[in-house]
């Protein structure tokens, strides 16, 4: 079985003074790039039937900017997260989903779709490789089970940035 994971970075967030990092917000910049992010991801991606997201702010703002609908399992361990414990995650997703999307941070995002992408050579890769910035989707195809996800074994297949 073939399934989508889709890396979604939250949108470009504000600094306000005294704010902790996980609790800052969009910015208004933030807020249209995950607007065109989620109208690009209806567009042009399978509907999604489950989403991963950080409990910062700024993603769950992401989010809900970028109007997907479908069940959203909030998860503290996807801040400041490790490529191994996004995998681990990701892994633990119920097997009758077959597109998920993931609304997390960099660098985790990026060292991810890396390790899970072999191939390299790729122009989505090297754009990838060079900056992922915010709002931008990584596109992976996955052949198996979420349980059966390891690095190598997906294909960047796409790699949007909306502005």
């Amino acid at each position: 079985m073939t399934r989508t994971l889709m890396l979604l970075r939250h949108g470009k967030s504000a600094y306000p003074d005294g704010v902790a990092d996980h609790e800052r917000p969009l910015a208004p910049r933030g807020r249209r790039e995950a607007g065109l992010a989620g109208r690009w991801l209806r567009a042009n991606q399978p509907p999604i039937d489950a989403v991963l997201c950080s409990t910062a702010v700024r993603t769950r703002k992401t989010l809900a900017e970028a109007a997907i609908e479908a069940p959203v399992d909030y998860r503290d361990d996807l801040y400041d997260t490790t490529p191994d414990i996004l995998v681990g995650a990701i892994r633990a997703v119920r097997d009758d989903v077959t597109t998920l999307l993931v609304v997390g941070h960099e660098p985790s995002l990026s060292r991810t779709a890396l390790l899970l992408a072999p191939d390299h050579d790729s122009e989505a890769a090297h754009q990838l490789a060079e900056k992922f910035p915010t709002s931008a989707v990584a596109v992976l195809t996955v052949r198996g089970a979420w349980h059966e996800l390891e690095a190598g074994r997906a294909e960047l297949t796409d790699f949007h940035i909306p502005r």
